[in-house]
C-alpha cells in the first residue's frame, strides 16, 4: 500500500520512487580530502598514488598550516609530536601516526594516548592509504551524527 502511494509518473533521481540510474560518480566518496604530511617525507613518497582519485597530499613543516577537517599524517611520529599537533589542530582534524614497523606496543600506546586517532606500523603505501580512507569515512560519519547538536 505504501509503495503505491509513493509512486508517481515523474521519475526523480534519489527520490523514494526513483528507478533511474544514479548520476555518474554519485556513488563515490567525496573527493575533497586533503592529507597533510608532517615529519619524514621520504617514508610516504608513494602515498599519493594509492589514495582515491581527487585526494591531495601536502607536505608541511608544522601543524600550524593544517586546516580544520584535513587529515594529518605524522610520519615518524612520537608521543610528544602528536600531543603538540593535537593541541594546535581542530577537533575535526584526524591525526594518523606512522611509526616504525618494529615499534613496540608502548610506542603505539603512547601516540594514541597523546591524541592520535589511528596508529599505523610500517609504511606500505597501500596499507597506509586504506587507513587514511577509513579515517575519512569516520570523519564524515561523525559530522552527520553531530548534525542535530548544531
Amino acid at each position: 500500500m505504501l509503495v503505491q502511494l509513493n509512486r508517481g509518473d515523474r521519475n526523480v533521481v534519489f527520490a523514494p520512487n526513483s528507478t533511474a540510474v544514479p548520476l555518474s560518480g554519485s556513488d563515490r566518496q567525496r573527493t575533497d580530502a586533503v592529507v597533510v604530511v608532517l615529519g619524514q617525507t621520504g617514508r610516504v613518497a608513494a602515498l599519493a598514488t594509492h589514495l582515491p582519485a581527487g585526494w591531495s597530499v601536502r607536505f608541511e613543516g608544522s601543524a600550524d598550516a593544517v586546516r580544520a577537517g584535513e587529515i594529518v599524517l605524522m610520519s615518524g611520529a612520537c608521543a610528544e609530536a602528536v600531543g603538540a599537533a593535537r593541541a594546535l589542530v581542530s577537533g575535526r582534524t584526524r591525526i594518523v601516526a606512522l611509526v616504525d614497523a618494529d615499534a613496540g606496543a608502548e610506542v603505539v600506546t603512547a601516540v594514541l594516548a597523546a591524541g592520535a586517532d589511528a596508529c599505523v606500523r610500517g609504511g606500505q603505501p597501500a596499507v597506509l592509504a586504506s587507513h587514511l580512507v577509513a579515517c575519512r569515512r569516520r570523519q564524515l560519519a561523525e559530522r552527520w551524527c553531530n548534525v542535530s547538536r548544531g
